[in-house]
């Protein structure tokens, strides 16, 4: 098994590379209006985020995706040394496989040796004990922990997990026995209000929407089931929906992270106006690490961060922590689907054109 689950994810990112086709994320239908009479100068816009004492340069990530073979060491590495060198948050892809064999512990340890300050996030499923949880904290001396639910690419893989009735409990015991945050995280099929709901019951306060519209491990799980195209499985909220879900529980009152299909610097900035308060990218970021190596991922990080500060000025916003009281209007199936699912979430009655 555990020879298995390493093998598999070397596959996953063998497969990204083929499966990559990011696609409708809601994003679209939001659009921020510029401002031509900037309240602000240049050096009064402050992008930085802080998560509990850590400062990064920015609400953003590098979110989950590698780890667990030895092939990855190397990918993990590099993103560790990107992350340090833009100032930015890291999680690790699923540590599973580390916990059954430690012989794969050093292809996640390398980013704490890389990127000894950086703000590292460690990542398990929902299936994982507590106490492995915790381990897998310790592991990367993370300052906090993703939960992944991934039940669609647990169900389209034939070696997947099918008993799912324990994960609400597994989460609600590593809320009380984690000594970092719990962050429960879609892998790609968004979080809808209910899900949330349930989980704020237990105690879970930081929610990642994690949506559709980026990577696919839907259609990668069919590639490695050899399953033909007209089968494989379309599923999931996109990513804005499900933003627009979460905020409709949780207001104020929760910390709302987005991640699923974000490719640009403007998608970046659309999910904080719906009220996230950072942004994980996963698939976009590893491909152009594939591509041009770390020196030209860093350099794109560097623009996101440079082209997140002008829309900043643009809306006229000091930070991009007040984004989402910019002036927007969401139109299209994301307006109607606020409408029918999300409501009034911004304290106004127009659906599609309104001032937050």
């Amino acid at each position: 098994m555990n020879n298995q689950r390493s093998q598999r994810k070397l596959e996953h990112i063998q497969l990204f590379k083929e499966e990559y086709n990011p696609h409708y994320t809601g994003f679209e239908d939001v659009h921020l209006i510029h401002q031509a009479l900037p309240v602000n100068d240049w050096d009064e816009i402050d992008t930085t985020w802080c998560f509990l004492d850590k400062i990064c340069k920015a609400p953003l990530f590098i979110t989950a995706i590698t780890g667990g073979h030895p092939a990855s060491e190397k990918i993990n590495r590099d993103l560790a040394l990107v992350a340090a060198e833009t100032g930015i948050g890291l999680a690790v892809g699923s540590q599973h496989a580390a916990l059954y064999n430690e012989e794969l512990v050093k292809t996640y340890q390398v980013i704490r040796t890389e990127n000894p300050e950086g703000l590292v996030f460690a990542n398990v499923g929902a299936g994982v004990s507590w106490d492995l949880a915790l381990k897998a904290i310790e592991m990367i001396g993370a300052q906090g922990v993703q939960v992944h639910l991934n039940a669609a690419q647990e169900l389209m893989m034939p070696e997947g997990d099918r008993k799912f009735t324990q994960w609400l409990n597994n989460i609600e015991q590593l809320v009380k026995k984690s000594w970092v945050p719990v962050i429960v995280k879609e892998t790609g099929c968004g979080l809808s209000r209910e899900t949330v709901l349930r989980l704020k019951e237990v105690g879970v306060e930081y929610f990642d929407v994690g949506g559709s519209g980026g990577t696919d491990f839907l259609a990668i799980e069919a590639r490695r089931a050899q399953l033909p195209v007209r089968l494989q499985l379309s599923w999931g909220l996109p990513t804005a929906w499900a933003l627009l879900e979460c905020l409709a529980v949780c207001g104020n009152q929760g910390h709302l992270w987005a991640s699923g299909g974000i490719l640009t610097p403007l998608d970046w900035a659309k999910a904080l106006a719906l009220g996230a308060e950072a942004v994980g990218v996963a698939g976009h970021f590893l491909k152009t690490y594939l591509d041009n190596g770390l020196e030209g991922l860093a350099n794109e990080i560097k623009e996101w961060q440079r082209q997140l500060k002008i829309i900043c000025l643009l809306t006229g916003v000091s930070s991009p922590a007040h984004l989402k009281a910019a002036a927007k209007v969401i139109t299209g199936k994301t307006a109607e689907w606020q409408k029918l699912r999300a409501g009034d979430v911004y304290g106004c009655k127009a659906i599609s054109s309104f001032h937050a």
